[in-house]
Parts: C-alpha cells; structure tokens; sequence
C-alpha cells in the first residue's frame, strides 16, 4: 500500500513506474478511465480490466485479492484506531501490509516475538 497525494493519472504513473517492473506478466485493475494515461504502450498490452457492473470475475482477471486488503484496512480503521492521522499513515499502511502478506503465517505469533525480541528499541520521539 502506498499513500499517494492524489489519483490523477501523472500520480498514478509515477506509482507504476516506481513499482511495476518489465518482469511483470500481467496487470490486473477495474475499468478506471485512469489507466489507459497512467500506463504505458507495454503496460497496456499486458493491462487487463473487470468491469464490476457486469461481474466480479472473468477467469483469472478479478481484483478481488486488492479489494480484500483495503477492506483490511479499512476494518483496521475503524475498529482498532478509529482515526488514522496522514502523518503516521505510511507506518499504518505498513502494518496493514505485514498482516495481509502473513495471514496464512501459521508461525506468526512465534515470528513476531522473534522479531520484537530482535530489534532495536524506537524511542517515542522517532
């Protein structure tokens, strides 16, 4: 997840071209008009698109795995910090990151007490 300061198209290229290499087989969005400027022409021809009004799903082609995270998030929002301040918010969407990437961690409590036990203290003022 990344914090973007708007969503128009030079915004969202620049998100893409930071993070989407040429080893990327396919790029799946909904049908936001904003794609066709924010990608470019090799982008596009690996760009699928699932209209929502019509289906959730077409194959492989589903956006259902970033829908999931941002519901995540938005639970986490709502139901843990109940406000989420646009200073912090880049270490909230960290930890929103951490905890969909190892929700099938069956190891997790025991990895996160690893990691605790590891690191080095962050004193308040950082």
């Amino acid at each position: 997840m990344i914090r973007a300061k708007d969503a128009k198209s030079k915004t969202v290229q620049d998100i893409i071209k930071a993070n989407i290499g040429s080893h990327v087989e396919v790029i799946l969005t909904d049908e936001s008009a904003i794609y066709p400027y924010a990608l470019d022409k090799m982008q596009t021809r690996i760009h699928k698109t699932i209209n929502h009004s019509r289906e959730y799903a077409h194959g492989d082609v589903h956006t259902n795995t970033v829908e999931s995270a941002f519901s995540l998030l938005k639970r986490g929002i709502v139901g843990t910090w109940h406000k989420v301040s646009a200073k912090h918010l880049p270490a909230y969407l960290d930890e929103m990151c951490f905890r969909f990437n190892n929700r099938k961690n069956q190891f997790l409590f025991r990895d996160t007490l690893i990691k605790l036990i590891l690191s080095p203290n962050l004193e308040y003022k950082d």
